[in-house]
């Protein structure tokens, strides 16, 4: 079977937010936020797996455009968490990880779009 980078990074990435999650809930006590971002933070891959099996290339870039702005938000509720003093730096390599995904799923949408124009 082949590799497929961005799906494999984002099940991890999944696994990372669920793990999180129950940190938040359990030591933290935070519940609200919690929830978004495990809502946001697993979908990305649910979405690639969707893309994976997408009717058109059309539908692919639509349901990875979907996991792209699952991501930038799953982005933005940890630099909420963050800068609101719920996390430290410990949980940085979420972030992280989080932008590699959203730089990866940017740059298969630009190069379908481009390869759908050829």
């Amino acid at each position: 079977m082949k590799e497929n980078i961005i799906k494999d990074k984002s099940y991890q990435f999944a696994i990372k937010v669920v793990r999180f999650y129950k940190h938040l809930v359990e030591n933290k006590r935070e519940f609200i936020i919690a929830k978004q971002v495990i809502r946001s933070g697993t979908s990305i891959g649910a979405m690639i797996e969707e893309a994976n099996q997408a009717e058109s290339k059309a539908d692919f870039i639509h349901k990875l455009s979907v996991a792209n702005k699952e991501a930038n938000e799953t982005h933005y509720w940890l630099r909420l968490l963050r800068d609101s003093d719920i996390i430290g730096k410990e949980y940085l390599y979420l972030q992280n990880d989080c932008e590699e995904l959203i730089r990866l799923l940017t740059a298969i949408i630009k190069s379908t779009k481009a390869n759908l124009k050829k």
